[in-house]
């Protein structure tokens, strides 16, 4: 462990003292950017987000071989407004949750026979921005009980439970330290309303999961695979924790 390490250790130790802190009111991840990454993102022509949304747009209705198209089951893309709200949810098909981008892909390789796709892959972003901006203003409506209930539990219990060499969990940074600064950024709530994001240091949209896998590299915590069980039940979690946030995908952050 580095000296920086430490040192962020034991200002995190410290600050940590009082268990089950929480925040009183749900603020986005923009509130906790600068004004410029701020109107970046408002800019309905300069946020790049839109490449992937114009993208998606057209891969919607770009017909297979068979002349089939996402549009000859769901319609036009703006009639999807409130779908990307209801992600994740349970899937009686697997038994498990799923969530938004893996019922994109799943259609695509059973109902329009396109080849399987890597959860990051650009295709799958791009659907999944574009049906995300169909809700935008929109605050997640996920079901927590019945039998999403175990999935939304597991999820709740990772957000809380330490891990890695750092011995951190989500809640430490995102509940008990937010608005404190951390190599240069100020830490937020963690909140997942604005996903998929476009990130300067990414140049280019990524997912929540990645966001995730990011977060577990920087406590020294073992990664999971984009899509794995894990992360879509923590996703559940933050899509309720989320409370009356609207949908404001493509977010820009730094």
């Amino acid at each position: 462990m580095t000296l920086s390490h430490r040192i962020l250790l034991a200002v995190l130790l410290c600050a940590c003292s009082t268990a089950g802190l929480s925040f009183a009111e749900a603020i986005s991840g923009q509130a906790f950017q600068s004004a410029d990454i701020q109107a970046l993102q408002a800019d309905e022509f300069a946020n790049p987000g839109l490449l992937w949304v114009d993208r998606g747009a057209q891969l919607w209705q770009q017909p297979n071989p068979q002349g089939q198209s996402c549009v000859s089951c769901h319609g036009a893309l703006e009639e999807q407004r409130g779908v990307a709200t209801r992600f994740p949810k349970f899937d009686d098909q697997s038994g498990k949750l799923i969530n938004l981008t893996q019922q994109i892909e799943r259609c695509r390789t059973d109902q329009l026979n396109h080849p399987p796709s890597s959860y990051e892959a650009e295709s799958l972003l791009a659907l999944t921005t574009a049906i995300n901006l169909q809700s935008k203003d929109l605050p997640f409506d996920v079901q927590v009980t019945g039998d999403a209930a175990p999935f939304f539990t597991s999820g709740m219990n990772y957000f809380y439970q330490r891990r890695g060499q750092m011995n951190l969990s989500c809640s430490q940074c995102h509940d008990q330290l937010v608005g404190q600064m951390l190599r240069g950024d100020k830490l937020s709530q963690g909140q997942s309303n604005g996903y998929p994001i476009y990130r300067l240091a990414w140049q280019g949209m990524g997912s929540l999961h990645r966001r995730l896998r990011f977060c577990n590299q920087g406590v020294r915590a073992g990664i999971h695979p984009l899509g794995s069980d894990i992360y879509v039940n923590l996703e559940l979690y933050l899509a309720w924790r989320a409370g009356q946030l609207p949908l404001e995908s493509p977010a820009v952050r730094r």
